[in-house]
């Protein structure tokens, strides 16, 4: 049975989502304002909303909700929240077209909402009191354009498209998953260079890991109720056609090197040659993500530098202290890197849920296929209780 290895040069990386079923509430359905800031009720309705669409239908950051400090909670909710909302945005479409219209909206509603004017729409109303407590304790607040990062992200791949290398998969990664992290950071509030750049490992590997479950998914999609009144909409009726009749998301570069065709998935399933080298070409990459992370977290432990340097550091959206980029060597900088790691600790807490995956994956041959990789991991309660008292994952 194959297993990780990891690369000889892992500290030094190059650098989902599956999607969901559809909820009873769409964000469409939201288009009024609330101009005086959302009331305690709406607040108190709307984190009941997003705790719920997390229960249903993101169990893994559910369960770790317990972790984050309870001062972060609410934009730890409304942040997670909205990406199972536009993750979603794909299975609610018929086209790419009706699905940009409704990222647009997002992007509106994202605006209106830092500008003080959000839609009453739950996602929009706890984020909007989550920025307005933050902004009460921090100068800094939550970066809006990280959530635009989030949205174009999920624009670029829309159709389901493949990604052209490894390379561009971890881009996406980075683009959701660890934007989704730098967010909750920002929330605690912790602006710090060693937090990013381990939220950023994390974050790429839970992006893979996603990008992989959904694939069974997206190959062999559940075929839609089909009703008579759609004559006439032949244009329409054909680029739905081609979406039910499902797509392999895996990275083309890695299905040449091991010679996958996507045809031979799509008769196969399972049984295509060459899909499990596949695979565990592609989680190899997430593992290496997280054996750089704990090489990191166990280099802070020790008093001794990261590393590697993080490559994200000089991105207009990585604002740091002054004096913080200048603590070059000595006792100050470890203490203020151990300092940082152990605030951050809790938000980093997908590493646990993502190398669990991981390793049944590997148990399984990296058969992608098998149902046991679709079920809730009864284990992540108790191994993430473990990893937040021994601060390690």
């Amino acid at each position: 049975m194959r297993s990780f290895q990891p690369r000889t040069c892992s500290i030094a990386l190059r650098q989902s989502n599956f999607h969901l079923p559809r909820n009873l509430s769409t964000a469409s359905g939201y288009s009024a304002t609330a101009s005086d800031g959302p009331s305690a009720s709406e607040v108190s309705s709307a984190k009941a909303y997003c705790v719920d669409l997390l229960r249903k239908y993101d169990s893994p950051s559910y369960t770790l909700l317990p972790f984050i400090p309870l001062s972060a909670q609410p934009a730890y909710l409304a942040i997670r929240a909205f990406n199972l909302e536009i993750a979603r945005i794909a299975d609610h479409v018929s086209t790419p077209q009706v699905g940009a219209l409704r990222l647009q909206f997002w992007k509106d509603n994202i605006t209106r909402t830092f500008a003080g004017s959000p839609p009453k729409q739950p996602v929009s109303l706890l984020l909007a009191s989550a920025l307005s407590a933050l902004r009460t304790e921090s100068s800094v607040g939550l970066n809006k354009s990280w959530f635009m990062r989030v949205i174009a992200a999920r624009e670029q791949y829309l159709n389901n498209a493949p990604y052209a290398t490894l390379e561009d998969l971890e881009k996406y990664a980075e683009s959701t998953y660890s934007t989704l992290l730098y967010l909750t950071l920002q929330a605690l509030p912790l602006h710090s260079v060693t937090a990013d750049h381990l939220a950023s490992h994390v974050g790429k590997a839970a992006g893979i890991v996603t990008v992989l479950r959904g694939l069974p998914l997206l190959a062999f999609p559940v075929p839609p109720n089909h009703h008579s009144n759609s004559k006439g909409l032949g244009m329409v009726e054909q680029q739905r056609t081609r979406a039910q009749q499902g797509v392999v998301t895996l990275p083309l570069d890695v299905m040449a090197e091991v010679g996958l065709k996507e045809e031979d998935v799509l008769r196969k399933g399972a049984e295509a040659e060459g899909l499990r080298d596949a695979v565990f070409r592609v989680a190899t990459r997430a593992s290496d993500h997280l054996i750089t992370a704990r090489a990191m977290l166990k280099n802070v432990k020790k008093g001794e530098d990261a590393g590697h340097a993080f490559e994200h550091e000089d991105e207009e959206e990585h604002q740091y202290e002054q004096q913080q980029r200048g603590l070059e060597s000595g006792s100050e900088k470890i203490t203020q890197q151990n300092a940082d790691v152990e605030r951050a600790f809790g938000v980093l807490m997908p590493a646990v849920s993502t190398a669990l995956w991981l390793d049944k994956l590997q148990k399984l041959d990296f058969d992608i296929f098998r149902e046991e990789l679709r079920r809730r991991e009864w284990k992540l309660p108790w191994k993430a209780y473990l990893a937040n008292r021994r601060r390690t994952f």
